[in-house]
């Protein structure tokens, strides 16, 4: 059997050695969450299952989608004899959602959040040549609040939620480390000095111990700099490059340098090494517009929710990954809003390569931001936590032009400070605490909270392009589009204000269009999209077209999202289907939106 998803899956971390975990391991579902009590933790599982997919899947072998309240992974694992003498560290790229892990019948490790990789430093546990044996207990409810993104909280998909994420999804993996090692890198660009700033935490340190990093190009090595490791709690160096080494990171020419870290002990000898790689490349405001390396350009987003029929949040493949950018582009869009989920790693290094923009989004639905529930209830710090893990491991990514931590959060503007806006707040302040190089959007459409917000948007899902107009034609006024609802009253002939002003800030409509198009499905029968369905497919054309000119003629607008890549089981209204079938003329799509927007210089 070939191992699924073998695919290094840290690409802006490398070491050169380490081992793919992936495929088969023991499994049993544990419905009542009694299997410490009934002694899963020591005997064999009774069933098996296909690591990363998840056991919801087809991929896994297991495809049960019920209520998975906990679930047990085991396996035995032979740390290869070559590494020896060093310590071992056992990385999971995405559990869902509160994993326990054991290691020999030891515990090592105990972790909440669904996105974010979790890593076990079995250093002294483990050692080479031996085998181990890791057991992993996941527990996921479908009550209560939890970032859920659009996994449905009722037995089967609905509206715009679909099938459910439990346990192991992402590749179990492991690497060999010495006693003082480096940390994921973290790179800045700054297109104005043409430099790069890189630092690296180092566990373990020791004294005399220096950093060195390395850059290079086509030609060979650009720059190399150096510090001492014990100056500071996190070492960094700048890497200058000479006028005629420097080449941006464009939509045009992704180009991308290389970079080698060292960790070198006081004579000179290497403890540690590690490649990475970064784009030189950096965003800006100007007053309406935004800019990439100085330059407007406008930001033509599809809204992509990174589901698979077979895999659900789990690629099928790493060619599936690149495929999903290559045919939006093949439709005429720049980027991608990753639409609640933190998508994979290697989702972010092809964006990457190939010169796509993306927004990263927390799958904050399912927070209850929305509502004030009872204290026990109330979404707690563990939001934030798992959000910062979530830029720590993805600031570095060149493709990345903004964040937006939370949305379609909702609730009327009162006298009283409230749950949201304690949320709104903290997440984004997180966020520009964590990264001052993007912009950020403090929520997606319906509820603004945060006053001086880099970024300001609405949702609009109007069908007919003339109203789709009236919509917007105050945004020149400062009176943009803002989503509201009726008053608690039920007076929907009265709106009320879910958002604080529109302070002039760069805006767009991050999502709109959402065309049902679907001829085949039964109206109304496991087949939706926003609007009337249309009759013809050149009805699809004409409300796409119109719908894009609109935001493409504001001068005003930045950017916009379309509502999206591909169909989600029954919400049938992408630009392919889920199966990434063509729907569509993709030329005529792209000659629609690569005109020249009226931002643009």
């Amino acid at each position: 059997m070939t191992m699924p998803r073998s695919e290094y899956p840290r690409p802006q971390f490398v070491r050169p050695e380490w081992r793919c975990l992936n495929g088969e391991w023991q499994f049993e579902i544990d419905q009542g969450d009694s299997g410490l009590e009934r002694g899963l933790l020591d005997r064999p599982l009774q069933d098996r299952i296909t690591v990363p997919f998840c056991p919801e899947s087809e991929l896994s072998g297991v495809y049960n989608r019920d209520f998975l309240n906990a679930v047990w992974y085991r396996k035995e694992i032979t740390v290869p004899e070559a590494w020896a003498g060093q310590g071992v560290l056992l990385h999971f790229q995405a559990v869902d959602y509160d994993a326990t892990i054991w290691v020999n019948g030891s515990e090592v490790l105990r972790h909440r959040g669904g996105s974010v990789p979790i890593t076990c430093d079995l250093s002294g546990l483990v050692s080479g040549g031996e085998t181990f044996t890791v057991v992993v207990r996941a527990r996921d409810t479908h009550v209560g609040p939890q970032p859920r993104g659009k996994q449905s909280m009722q037995f089967g998909p609905y509206g715009c939620l679909y099938y459910r994420t439990t346990g192991i999804w992402q590749t179990v993996w492991m690497e060999p480390i010495a006693a003082s090692y480096l940390k994921r890198a973290r790179i800045t660009p700054n297109v104005g000095r043409g430099a790069f700033t890189v630092s690296s935490a180092i566990t373990g340190s020791q004294p005399g111990q220096t950093l060195v990093v390395r850059l290079q190009d086509d030609a060979g090595v650009v720059c190399e700099a150096s510090a001492p490791v014990n100056a500071d709690f996190q070492p960094s160096v700048e890497l200058a490059i000479p006028e005629d080494r420097r080449r941006l990171w464009s939509l045009d020419d992704p180009y991308l340098y290389d970079i080698e870290l060292e960790l070198r002990d006081a004579s000179g000898q290497v403890v540690d090494a590690a490649s990475s790689y970064a784009g030189l490349r950096g965003i800006s405001i100007d007053g309406k517009a935004v800019r990439l390396n100085g330059k407007v350009v406008f930001q033509r987003l599809v809204l992509d929710q990174g589901y698979y029929p077979d895999g659900l949040l789990t690629a099928p493949s790493d060619e599936a990954l690149k495929a999903d950018i290559e045919l939006s582009m093949a439709a005429g869009f720049n980027g991608a809003r990753l639409h609640q989920k933190v998508f994979e790693e290697r989702f972010l290094y092809w964006a990457d390569r190939l010169g796509y923009m993306v927004w990263g989004e927390f799958p904050d639905w399912g927070c209850r931001t929305g509502v004030e529930p009872a204290d026990h209830q109330q979404p707690g710090p563990a939001y934030v936590r798992e959000w910062l893990e979530v830029l720590e491991r993805d600031y570095s990514h060149p493709a990345i032009v903004g964040w937006c931590p939370l949305n379609e959060t909702w609730q009327e503007i009162s006298d009283r400070v409230t749950t949201l806006d304690d949320v709104s707040w903290a997440m984004y302040l997180a966020t520009k605490a964590k990264d001052n190089t993007r912009p950020v959007l403090d929520a997606s459409g319906y509820s603004h909270r945060v006053n001086g917000a880099d970024i300001y948007d609405c949702h609009d899902y109007e069908q007919d392009p003339e109203r789709f107009a009236e919509n917007h034609a105050g945004l020149a006024q400062g009176e943009p589009h803002y989503n509201h609802r009726g008053s608690a009253r039920g007076r929907w002939d009265e709106p009320i204000p879910w958002s604080i002003p529109y302070a002039g800030q760069p805006f767009f409509v991050s999502e709109f269009g959402g065309i049902w198009w679907n001829p085949e499905a039964e109206h109304g029968k496991d087949s939706w999209g926003y609007g009337e369905r249309c009759r013809t497919i050149e009805e699809v054309y004409e409300r796409f077209e119109g719908l894009c000119n609109v935001l493409l003629d504001d001068p005003n607008m930045f950017a916009y999202c379309y509502t999206q890549l591909t169909d989600v089981f029954q919400e049938q209204n992408g630009v392919f289907t889920m199966e990434r079938g063509s729907k569509f003329d993709l030329e005529r799509l792209r000659r629609i939106q690569t005109r020249k927007a009226a931002i643009e210089e």
